[in-house]
């Protein structure tokens, strides 16, 4: 017989303290939703009135040669106006995109026991966290979701503190798509008038960190979100999708594509990577790239893995609009910080659209 989660307070203890997570719920055998994980009718995902994002993927592999114009285009427009897109042909190997997904079901299928060492409190790497939702403590409604993150320094603390069941897969994923990751920034910062050197570059991607993510069915996936609306804090994020799909985005309302204002969904495409424009990319373009809106349904029949890098400047960074795009605007669209202070305001509060923006602003 399944466990009561009737009461909050026991609930809590029993997903985020003990470490069981929300797999744990749904192997003790629930048959409903607790009441815990019912989001507010508005926050909820209604699958059958979302569209499939149409665009076709970006080929990276045609930057090297006569099409590199067209492409540096394709992946400025899908800035400017989604701020989503997928790139295929992009140097990390459809083998380790496919063992990297069986990794992150091989860790999360762990004992409990085993995943909840390296819980907030408790873990013993400050590199590596294992948790629930987003931030459990302010949160309304929980989010459907657990999660492993493991943040980067260098490979010997890698291999030596990531967990060892999905450590070699993380760091090979993280190291083949490096090349990527700077090609995008060249192509986008190029753009905005900005020539970047390799050390100019690094400051924009300077922190990195691997999360797998895992969503397991849930009983009534109507009534839930896997993740809440928000963008990404950083500069850009590059995930990696399974076949079962539920990662939506919203169409801002002041750009040129159809559908503004609703929801599509970026449909999962095999041997692809989505690629998504950060918090911290839209201020440095003032805002001329779009950090997308986006939030991730559940489902009732498969369990579903999603494995994202990070990319962010460093902590001490000073964050402000580029002056290159700034003087084509004229004006500054958002004050200067130090990136710390929106990361403490980031994770300080529960998912709320794009409103961790607003930190930023001038007035």
């Amino acid at each position: 017989m399944a466990p009561s989660f009737d009461n909050e307070s026991s609930l809590f203890n029993f997903v985020v303290r003990d470490g069981n997570g929300v797999k744990g719920i749904v192997d003790s055998g629930i048959s409903k939703v607790p009441q815990a994980y019912i989001q507010p009718p508005d926050e909820q995902i209604n699958k059958n009135k979302a569209t499939k994002c149409e665009i076709p993927p970006i080929d990276l592999s045609r930057l090297d040669g006569p099409h590199h114009d067209e492409v540096v285009n394709q992946i400025v427009r899908a800035a400017e106006t989604l701020g989503f897109f997928q790139v295929i042909n992009h140097g990390v190997p459809v083998e380790l995109l496919d063992s990297l997904k069986q990794t992150a079901h091989n860790f999360f299928g762990l004992p409990a026991e085993r995943k909840a060492v390296y819980r907030k409190e408790m873990s013993p790497s400050l590199l590596v966290k294992y948790g629930t939702s987003f931030v459990p403590e302010k949160e309304k409604a929980l989010e459907w979701k657990d999660y492993i993150s493991m943040a980067y320094t260098n490979d010997d603390e890698a291999l030596q503190q990531w967990p060892v069941e999905c450590r070699d897969d993380a760091l090979q994923y993280l190291k083949t798509s490096h090349d990527m990751v700077k090609k995008l920034l060249e192509a986008l910062m190029g753009s905005l008038g900005v020539e970047l050197d390799d050390s100019k570059i690094d400051a924009f991607i300077e922190k990195k960190m691997v999360n797998m993510n895992f969503y397991p069915t849930c009983p009534n996936p109507e009534l839930t979100v896997g993740v809440g609306r928000h963008s990404d804090m950083g500069t850009v994020t590059i995930l990696l999708q399974d076949g079962i799909g539920g990662l939506y985005v919203r169409v801002l309302e002041d750009v040129d594509m159809e559908k503004k204002g609703e929801w599509v969904e970026i449909p999962p495409i095999p041997g692809a990577l989505v690629i998504n424009v950060g918090d911290m990319l839209q201020i440095w373009s003032n805002g001329r790239y779009k950090s997308a809106e986006h939030r991730v349904r559940t489902t009732s029949t498969k369990s579903r893995v999603s494995i994202p890098i990070f990319v962010s400047p460093d902590a001490t960074q000073k964050i402000a609009p580029l002056p290159q795009a700034v003087e084509k605007d004229g004006i500054a669209r958002d004050r200067e910080f130090v990136f710390a202070d929106y990361m403490n305001s980031f994770f300080g509060n529960a998912h709320k659209g794009k409103k961790s923006l607003e930190f930023a602003k001038t007035n």
